[in-house]
This record gives structure tokens, C-alpha cells and sequence, in this order.
């Protein structure tokens, strides 16, 4: 099957379909990330943005799983008042598409038997990079000391993990139902 969101030789029609798949996933995170929050008993809410970002990296691999991750929850930080976040968010967010799809992608060519572990660590590592970035973040470059951020981590621990499990439930679902083998995917088993 020929690969056309991953093809670098792909013609023009096929890059201008990467572009416009890796716009809506932007869009889609921003409004997954802004709309359905749900309460969290750790300090503000969780959403469905990690989950989208996770799917996105797995679809459209490292670079433009960085471009939508890192463009739509800017975006929604944008539209929410956090501005002060929006360069962190940007980084952040971007850095666990990198993460996620890398290490799927080279989990399953070693082993299609891996999909469901690769889908796994890969969202885990992704996560762990989210968590320690926003602590970094805050502590660093917010004027927030080292304990003082350390309030946001188990906020986003559950964050994370709330991404991990709704990702790799979605990512499995989309798969069996064969609706990415029109189009070529990055690491989509």
C-alpha cells in the first residue's frame, strides 16, 4: 500500500492532504483541550487534548504531529487567558508527538507483535516529557520556585495519564476499523 501521509516523495496532492489532516488535528486538540474539561481533585481539570496529540503523532509521525499538537494547545491556551503558557505549551505538547511517534514507530519495526506496548510506552514517555516540562516550565521561566512548581505535577500525572488510556483505547478503535488504510500512517497498526 502505497504511504501517502508519510511519503516524502509523495506528490503535491499528498503533502497538501498531510497539511490539511495536520490542521484539523490542530483544531481538533485546541477544541478537545478547551471544551471537554472534566473536574480533576488535583488541582483544575483534565481533558481530551494529550489523547488527540498522542493519535496525531501516531498518524502523522514526529513533524507534524509536532506542528498539531504544539499549535492547537497554544491556540487553546490562547483563547483561555494563559498566555503566559502559550511558548512552554508549544514546546511542551509538540515534544510528546516527537516522543510518542519515534518510539512507536521503532517499537513496531522491530515487532508488529509490539503494537499495543509500543502504543503504550510511547504515550508514556510523552506524558513523563509533559509533566516534567510544565515543572521545568513554572520553575524556570514562570518566576515560580522549584517547590512551587512542584504543585502542578500531580495535576499533571493525572493529566497524563487520562491522555494515556483515552489515546491508546481511541487509537485501537480507529485502527480496526481500517479508515487510515485509505491514506498511508506514520505508526498506526
Amino acid at each position: 500500500m502505497e504511504n501517502k501521509l508519510n511519503d516524502n516523495k509523495g506528490t503535491a496532492k499528498d503533502k497538501l492532504l498531510k497539511i490539511c489532516v495536520t490542521a484539523m488535528f490542530a483544531a481538533l486538540i485546541c477544541v478537545a483541550t478547551m471544551l471537554i474539561q472534566i473536574p480533576s481533585p488535583l488541582n483544575g481539570y483534565v481533558n481530551f487534548g494529550d489523547c488527540f496529540i498522542l493519535i496525531a503523532a501516531w498518524i502523522l509521525g514526529p513533524v507534524y504531529g509536532f506542528a498539531a499538537g504544539g499549535i492547537g494547545s497554544a491556540l487553546a491556551d490562547l483563547f483561555t487567558g494563559y498566555v503566559h503558557y502559550v511558548p512552554g505549551t508549544f514546546i511542551i505538547k509538540g515534544l510528546i508527538a516527537v516522543a510518542a511517534a519515534l518510539i512507536c514507530h521503532a517499537l513496531l519495526k522491530k515487532s508488529q507483535k509490539l503494537v499495543f506496548p509500543a502504543y503504550i510506552a510511547s504515550a508514556v514517555v510523552g506524558e513523563i516529557i509533559m509533566v516534567g516540562g510544565y515543572y521545568l516550565y513554572a520553575a524556570l521561566l514562570l518566576g515560580k520556585s522549584f517547590e512551587g512548581a512542584w504543585a502542578s505535577v500531580p495535576g499533571n500525572l493525572v493529566q497524563g495519564a487520562f491522555g494515556i488510556v483515552c489515546g491508546v483505547v481511541i487509537i485501537r478503535i480507529i485502527a480496526k476499523t481500517k479508515v487510515l488504510n485509505k491514506f498511508g500512517t506514520y505508526a498506526v497498526q
